[in-house]
């Protein structure tokens, strides 16, 4: 039985950062993957970043060069650094995680575990 659960998120200005962790309960096998999605009201669930056991990580083009994803290993906590942030960031951010998987893209159907979600708001 594998758990993840979010913490990190709040109310910030335009420009501001944030980082949101997720611990993750459970072991995890390899060649796994990781990530972080995040869904406004009214829209579609995105993936923002993900990031593989081999260390590759891919992000959305809306967050390239502002979030950073990583992963400690040590402490089993995924991590999503968010800097220069907007107000179209706001949304409920969730993390998810699956076993056994090569390709790891940003697709949530691909996911098997899943967080309750961290809300980030962002004020222009």
């Amino acid at each position: 039985q594998v758990q993840l659960m979010e913490s990190g998120g709040g109310s910030v200005q335009a420009g501001g950062s944030l980082r949101l962790s997720c611990g993750v309960f459970g072991i995890i096998y390899r060649p796994y993957c990781m990530g972080w999605f995040r869904q406004a009201p009214g829209k579609e669930r995105e993936g923002v970043a993900v990031t593989g056991s081999d260390g590759k990580t891919t992000y959305a083009y809306s967050v390239k060069g502002r979030f950073t994803i990583s992963h400690d290993n040590a402490k089993n906590v995924l991590y999503l650094q968010m800097d220069n942030l907007k107000a179209e960031d706001s949304g409920m951010y969730t993390c998810a995680a699956v076993s056994y998987n090569t390709y790891c893209r940003d697709i949530a159907a691909d996911f098997d575990y899943w967080g309750r979600g961290t809300q980030v708001t962002v004020s222009s």
